[in-house]
């Protein structure tokens, strides 16, 4: 049978059945005599009927047998559905094994059930080639700003699939990528992934998108993804629906983008952060990311790679130190600004909590956050840091803005203990207009009565990260240069006695806190005050209602 007898059997099969509606809108279905093409169209009727624009990569010459090289003929497809004005290709159940795939304007690749693309294995160090004598796509020229962002986000030639400058693209469909031949930029790491990510003919990301807008991924998987397992820079009107990524590092950064709605993903990502948006000055100029929704997802940090994918969610042991990062973090790169960000019905386990950092110049502005939970985490439930790295042209980079954030509904249970959710400035430039409502926070306690004592430094310009500064001296929360705040219905109760303070304010003005309840005793203060202006505690179980015009050091 040929293949495109075979695609067309697929397509017939998927239609009588009903379940050609669930793939892509943009697939039209149909194949040329010499040129198939994938999918059909959400109005299932149709599908078997419409069969113009479908390419299957198989009678391109692709093979699937998970040995030979199948990346001309994956090209070759695309480029077929681009000349004839658009159309989806189909990459069937087999698995594909491939270096750089380029992706084409008008262009959807559809990845089957039972499709595997495997990254071919990159050239190692001391070699020019890699499997085959393969290699993917040249990095671009270094730059003169190169500097400000790490190399994976200077870069975006150097991957399994990427686009430049391009419209209207989609990758859909439940099939699997799995970036087994790829970098993940941690070159110490030699056991795990031998690729040194800048040798020429290394790869180091699985989808990577440069200036491009109307893009659409949804429904497939991603195993050990890279340095990233999608890096959107300068990419708007964006839809990330229903993803699956177990990876050992980025699960997706969104980086310089406007207008991006993530939805349902399960992200599993130890050594790094689960999704990021960020704002680098990886495009040549700052560039906000804007109008972003993140919402009914799930990010963790506890499970070994591919455990969640195959469905056994196996723990790392006890005892292994691992970063277990997974979190949802805008940062670090922040030189653009994050601005108009909802995050929503989202859930954590075992990783780190919630990000948000303008280090680099980043107005940082109109941020909701609703209806989280977080379980088992090792370090701040929140981690708001306004800082001065500076990580960009001197000329032009100063002190950015952390304000009106709004965080509403969030539970974490059973967290570490060391590290208190951190809300902080540094001096002369605080966070400004925060509001926390409705939260519950859960952690392992047990910390001596000497933590109280702890100042934490300033580190100004250092790297920010919730560890930066050490163990903390609350229990609850840091709060360090703040103006106009509000905190109501908060609780904070841990599993073994405690002895620091619930809420540490240092140098906030006008701060005001209803309904709280934390532990209090004579031995122990609720609240410590440090260079406190303008406070108000009411209906409170922590402590008496107060009213306080200045507090120089003071604990209630």
């Amino acid at each position: 049978m040929s293949p495109f007898d075979s695609a067309r059997r697929d397509l017939l099969r998927l239609s009588s059945l009903g379940l050609a509606a669930a793939l892509p809108p943009v697939a039209h279905a149909a194949a040329r005599q010499n040129a198939p093409h994938a999918a059909a169209r959400q109005n299932a009727p149709h599908a078997a009927t419409d069969l113009a624009s479908l390419f299957d990569i198989r009678t391109y010459g692709a093979v699937g047998d998970g040995k030979a090289l199948d990346t001309n003929a994956i090209n070759a497809a695309i480029a077929a559905a681009a000349a004839s004005g658009g159309g989806t290709v189909y990459l069937p159940a087999g698995t594909w094994l491939t270096f750089s795939i380029r992706l084409q304007s008008n262009v959807e690749l559809y990845l089957a059930q039972g499709c595997t693309l495997v990254a071919a294995d990159s050239p190692l160090p001391g070699e020019t080639t890699g499997h085959h004598g393969g290699t993917y796509d040249a990095a671009e020229p270094k730059t003169s700003y190169d500097a400000y962002q790490d190399y994976g986000h200077n870069h975006w030639h150097n991957s399994l699939i990427w686009g430049e400058d391009l419209h209207d693209i989609a990758i859909t469909g439940p099939g699997l990528i799995h970036g087994k031949g790829l970098s993940n930029g941690r070159d110490w790491v030699v056991e795990v992934v031998p690729f040194k990510a800048e040798q020429a003919g290394v790869g180091n990301k699985t989808i990577a998108l440069k200036n491009c807008h109307n893009v659409i991924f949804r429904d497939f998987s991603i195993l050990k993804g890279g340095h990233f397992g999608l890096l959107l820079t300068g990419v708007d009107n964006v839809s990330i629906d229903n993803l699956k990524i177990d990876t050992d590092r980025d699960g997706m950064d969104i980086d310089c983008c406007k207008n991006v709605r993530v939805s349902n993903c399960t992200v599993n990502s130890p050594w790094d952060d689960a999704i990021c948006p960020k704002s680098s000055f990886a495009l040549g100029y700052a560039r906000a990311t804007e109008n972003v929704t993140i919402t009914n997802c799930y990010v963790t940090g506890c499970y070994e790679i591919g455990s969640v994918l195959d469905g056994t969610f196996k723990k790392f042991p006890d005892g292994v130190q691992k970063y277990r990062t997974g979190r949802i973090k805008c940062g670090t790169e922040s030189n653009g600004g994050f601005k108009n960000i909802t995050i929503s019905n989202c859930v954590f386990e075992g990783c780190q909590g919630l990000a948000l950092e303008s280090e680099d110049g980043a107005l940082c502005e109109d941020i909701t956050i609703s209806n989280i939970t977080m379980r088992d985490n090792v370090s701040a439930p929140l981690f708001f840091r306004l800082g001065s790295r500076l990580r960009g042209p001197k000329e032009s980079t100063q002190v950015g803005a952390l304000r009106r954030i709004s965080v509403n509904n969030l539970v974490s249970s059973n967290g570490g203990t060391n590290i208190c959710s951190i809300l902080s400035g540094i001096p002369s430039h605080s966070l400004e207009d925060i509001h926390l409502s409705n939260i519950f926070i859960e952690h392992k306690g047990g910390a001596p009565v000497e933590a109280a004592a702890i100042r934490p430094p300033e580190k100004d310009t250092a790297y920010p990260d919730p560890e930066m500064f050490g163990p903390m001296p609350a229990q609850g929360f840091f709060l360090r240069h703040i103006m106009n705040l509000e905190m109501s219905h908060i609780e904070v109760r841990p599993q073994q006695p405690d002895f620091r303070p619930s809420f540490y304010l240092d140098e906030v003005t006008r701060a005001d806190m209803f309904a709280i309840t934390a532990p209090n005793s004579s031995k122990l203060h609720a609240f410590h005050l440090n260079k406190v202006a303008d406070l108000r505690i009411a209906f409170s179980r922590a402590t008496r209602d107060t009213q306080i015009s200045t507090a120089e050091s003071q604990s209630i």
